[in-house]
């Protein structure tokens, strides 16, 4: 049931509730969708949110308008009393009391208003993400690639238009960190389903999900969760008991000189405890600042994982992951939320000390000192539990994302996941940066039996693009998440890419070197636990014809022998005889375009065979090169 308290328009109810790149060229000709069920609910909601926030900002302004009147009336009231006499004082209260009870009702009300637009821009960017408009927006994870990926770069993983921008809805670094490394290694057979499950269950709590938006500022930091770890397992910086003693001692003393003096007793006696207070700042000031400058960013990013775990404390969990998860956010009998909290509110009593008028009392009382070594000892309480904390937000954050994409597109199947492979059997594949309802759909089986399949087409025929296809297909089966197929057989893999790779100046590398490391690569992971899917894309083209001959079988063999599976594209339709080396585990298949009306036309099908024509001589003269 959806939770409208909050959002209640009445006044008095409001008082009661506030206790990719973009592939065109590959895109085929297809029908609008008729609006799913998701998008009406978000579509609905919006209106709700929008029109009580509209209501709440009625009230808000006749809120502030009160507010002066009652300051006004106030100030009139406290003339009167204070000024001409013509009334007794005591009647300042009755204004003093309004306007301290509206503060209070403003201070609500705008913190409604807060989640009512934290609300409207949730389910804007989720409408946004079902229409296929949100390409650019929200974090798209270039912070997070990882160096050396055998595919992130190749699959548009992370970046402007990326897939990480798609399903990121994460509010904290923890959250888009897991889902990263979700995204960039596949788990394993048991972890998958786990992850399903878990999926599954919070497909429909949209509720749970808007929730966590509110806390979206975070991602205007860069703390990411090794920071945090690192930060927790680095050495107490106050070891010293003894001298927290003194400090209370010269306290003490101070204070009782001061009582002393205003008693009549000479000013002297402030000298000594005034003096070891000035010595004890001095000695102590460098730990105070190391400690709070190490704690800034950190405990930035745990008060919005505290909040964040506030919610997901609460949350009734069926599925023995999510259960798990959250049961890890408890120590003993205090929840890891509460913990937080007691940090959050340390460092706001230590920050009390930059306040003019309260500096001189927290000069006396060493307020800097306690509170940093307060500090300084929750950190080291609390870091054995501080990783956990962290790993499970990032795994409910990356959950609650691949769950929010699962309600937004639920045509998109969870794939059947076998043990026994390798296998990539596919029906009716998409690109998921693609509208679901444009995009031309193929289909592709490989497994034990036709490990290899042989591409050729000509220019911008749709090679690279299915290489894509499957590669993004597989990576989000091996996270766990729902897959743009109409269905999909699939084992856990391990994608490896050329598709991207290119030269360097900078670093004297060609792009045909760069192709071989690449694919040193690959053959190094084929040495690990999970088979490897490899995409080659238009091997090595940057070689002549017989070394490509070659280098190609050699490198395909190798792969092939360590129990890969994979798709090669080419131009050089030499290539495609290396089916007879591999008997009857490869097969050709090839892309088509024609001329229609002078015009190169590609229908994107995956066709059986080898292609019989090229289009390069068609695209010179199209462009006016003679070559006649």
């Amino acid at each position: 049931m959806e939770r409208l308290g909050l959002y209640r328009a009445s006044t008095w109810g409001l008082f009661e509730s506030l206790s990719v790149p973009y592939y065109s060229c590959y895109l085929g000709v297809g029908q609008m969708q008729e609006p799913t069920d998701s998008l009406k609910e978000y579509e609905r909601r919006l209106r709700e949110r929008t029109r009580v926030l509209a209501e709440h900002a009625r009230w808000e302004n006749a809120l502030a308008n009160i507010r002066l009147v009652v300051f006004i009336a106030g100030a009139v009231v406290a003339w009167l009393a204070l000024g001409s006499h013509a009334i007794h004082w005591a009647w300042i209260a009755i204004p003093v009391a309004g306007f301290v009870a509206l503060v209070v009702v403003h201070d609500r009300t705008l913190r409604a208003m807060r989640r009512l637009k934290s609300g409207v821009t949730y389910y804007e960017r989720g409408i946004a993400r079902i229409e296929d408009r949100w390409m650019g927006t929200g974090w798209d994870g270039a912070d997070l690639v990882p160096e050396d990926h055998p595919y992130a770069g190749d699959l548009d993983m992370f970046g402007p238009s990326s897939l990480f921008q798609l399903l990121c809805t994460a509010q904290t670094r923890a959250g888009g960190k897991t889902l990263a490394d979700w995204l960039c290694a596949p788990a394993p057979i048991d972890e998958i389903r786990a992850r399903q499950a878990a999926v599954e269950e919070l497909r429909p709590r949209i509720d749970l999900r808007e929730e966590l938006s509110f806390h979206s500022r975070t991602l205007e930091t860069s703390v990411l969760p090794k920071t945090i770890a690192a930060w927790a397992e680095a050495p107490p910086l106050f070891r010293s008991r003894a001298l927290a003693v003194v400090a209370y001692g010269a306290s003490a003393l101070a204070i009782l000189a001061g009582i002393a003096c205003y008693n009549g007793a000479p000013a002297s006696v402030l000298a000594i405890p005034s003096i070891a207070l000035i010595v004890l700042h001095l000695i102590t000031r460098r730990r105070v600042h190391a400690v709070t400058a190490a704690a800034y960013e950190p405990a930035w990013e745990l008060d919005v994982v505290g909040r964040v775990l506030a919610r997901l404390e609460q949350e009734p969990f069926e599925s023995s992951y999510l259960r798990a998860v959250q049961d890890g956010f408890k120590d003993g009998v205090q929840w890891a939320s509460a913990a937080i909290a007691r940090l959050g509110q340390l460092r706001r009593l230590q920050e009390a000390s930059g306040n003019l008028l309260f500096g001189p009392f927290a000069f006396v009382l060493m307020w800097d000192y306690h509170f940093a070594r307060a500090a300084d000892a929750w950190r080291v309480r609390n870091r054995a539990t501080i990783a956990r904390w962290l790993e499970g937000v990032g795994r409910l954050e990356a959950a609650c994302a691949l769950a929010s994409y699962a309600y937004e597109h639920p045509r998109d199947p969870f794939p059947a996941v076998d043990a026994d492979g390798p296998v990539f059997d596919g029906h009716g594949l998409g690109h998921p940066l693609v509208a679901a309802d444009r995009c031309v759909r193929n289909d592709v089986k490989l497994d034990t039996q036709l490990k290899l399949l042989i591409v050729s087409g000509s220019n911008m025929s749709g090679k690279s693009f299915m290489l894509r296809t499957v590669g993004i297909n597989a990576v989000l089966a091996c996270a766990g998440a729902p897959v743009r197929a109409r269905e999909l057989h699939i084992s856990p893999l391990m994608v490896g890419a050329t598709l991207n790779v290119h030269d360097s100046i900078q670093a004297g590398v060609s792009r045909f070197y760069a192709e071989i490391k690449r694919i040193r690569a690959l053959v190094e992971i084929t040495k690990g636990p999970t088979p490897l899917l490899f995409l080659l894309d238009e091997i090595m083209h940057g070689t002549n014809s017989q070394d490509r001959r070659i280098g190609a079988r050699a490198i395909v063999h190798s792969l092939l022998k360590a129990g890969a599976i994979g798709i090669v594209t080419t131009h050089d339709l030499a290539l495609t005889g290396l089916v007879d080396d591999f008997g009857g585990h490869a097969v050709n298949a090839h892309f088509e375009d024609h001329l229609q009306d002078g015009q190169l036309v590609f229908d994107y099908r995956l066709y059986p065979g080898v292609v019989t024509r090229s289009n390069a001589l068609d695209l010179m003269r199209a462009i006016g090169l003679d070559v006649d």
